[in-house]
């Protein structure tokens, strides 16, 4: 028998499938955190920008049925939208972005309680299930879930964050973008010396920021 075949191999394989899928949204918000501090930012924001794209995501496939790569970019949206609020705040109006991600967080996640009502089970106090509701919602497996004992939970999720976190290391180590932003979080004074708009800047890593989170979230 191979070992690949022996019972407590299949075992390992499908936990250690069950880890990378949920390594995947913490990449992301990791991600989030990190591009924001090259900017001189502390995105504390992240939690509830990862909560405003679950709950979208859900209440996307659950109320609309919508497929699964329309409820990854509403979650990649939804995460954007509440980082360019407090990118907004910190830009134009001094607003601490540590204080209004922490407001947001709990703002956020009140109003995704509140939202997710209308997709619950009647019986229970959770949401109902995306597979009998919605099949087309759920991530697609490519087969990836054969090569962890048929971890059903394995899905292109862990491809999809890989990709993104490249993505981004080239967007911050290659391109004139990515220069601007860690000038910025080095010295905004200086930067700003330089022609680079700051303010700009700020909102723009932010929003990115947001965006990473989302994408976690719909992971």
């Amino acid at each position: 028998m191979c070992i690949r075949d022996s019972p407590n191999t299949q075992i390992a394989l499908k936990y250690f499938g069950s880890t990378l899928v949920k390594t995947a949204p913490l990449i992301m918000c990791s991600l989030s955190i990190l591009f924001a501090y090259k900017v001189g930012l502390f995105n504390i924001g992240a939690a509830g920008q990862y909560a405003f794209g679950a709950g979208m995501a859900i209440y996307a496939a659950l109320a609309w049925q919508l497929p699964w790569w329309v409820c990854l970019l509403i979650a990649t949206a939804a995460g954007a939208a509440l980082g360019t609020v407090s990118g907004v705040l910190k830009s134009y109006c001094n607003v601490n972005e540590v204080i209004s991600g922490i407001m947001l967080n709990w703002i956020t996640l009140y109003a995704m309680n509140d939202l997710l009502t209308n997709v619950k089970e009647t019986a229970s106090p959770y949401t109902m299930h995306i597979g009998s509701v919605s099949p087309e919602s759920l991530m697609p497996t490519l087969g990836l879930d054969a090569l962890f004992s048929n971890n059903q939970y394995v899905t292109i999720s862990i491809p999809i964050a890989m990709l993104v976190a490249v993505i981004v290391y080239i967007v911050m180590e290659k391109t004139k973008f990515g220069y601007e932003l860690k000038a910025c979080g080095f010295n905004k004074d200086a930067a700003k010396y330089a022609g680079i708009n700051e303010k700009r800047n700020v909102v723009l890593s932010m929003t990115i920021a947001g965006a990473l989170a989302g994408i976690g979230a719909g992971l």
